[in-house]
């Protein structure tokens, strides 16, 4: 995965003729992690690969998804607390939707960078009951209860308790 993720992640920033410095300012990341990204010698975590996605305007799937390819092809990604899996992807004239399942382990809170402008996520909870949204005013969901927010300001991803949640994330992305 980490090879394949490098591949796109150099594409897209030498597409957009961005260097590697100014691309790890804007993400907030260390210009020595981003290299080891695009080399393929560092496992992308989830924060990360939605910091670089946001700093270059994409979606999620722009990086760990081949242009055309199913989205099974996709590799789970896991974050500090959240463990995604990449169920489907549907292209809209002007928007993409990600549609992804999620869990998330009690225990530790996930911090998300703020995505491209626009973007805005929903969480419907199966099981457990899942602190999510904007960092500094997270939402409550329990079992059959949706939240959304937007996504283009820090947000956080943590269990109430000691149970995983279990969860399906609907992530909308505008198309510049």
């Amino acid at each position: 995965m980490e090879a394949a993720v490098g591949r796109r992640l150099r594409r897209l920033r030498e597409a957009r003729g961005i260097s590697l410095s100014a691309l790890a300012r804007s993400a907030g990341i260390g210009k020595a992690t981003l290299s080891g990204l695009e080399l393929g010698t560092r496992n992308p975590t989830l924060e990360t690969l939605y910091a670089v996605a946001g700093a270059l305007g994409v979606p999620l799937t722009a990086l760990v998804l081949e242009p055309g390819a199913p989205a099974a092809e996709a590799a789970g990604v896991r974050g500090a607390a959240v463990e995604a899996t990449l169920l489907e992807v549907f292209d809209e004239p002007g928007v993409t939707f990600e549609l992804l399942r999620m869990r998330v382990h009690p225990g530790v809170v996930q911090h998300s960078p703020p995505h491209a402008p626009g973007v805005t996520e929903h969480a419907t909870v199966h099981a457990g009951v899942l602190r999510a949204g904007p960092a500094d005013a997270p939402l409550l969901a329990g079992p059959g209860e949706h939240v959304s927010w937007p996504a283009d300001v820090p947000h956080v991803y943590g269990t109430v308790g000691d149970t995983p949640v279990e969860a399906t994330l609907l992530i909308r992305s505008p198309r510049p």
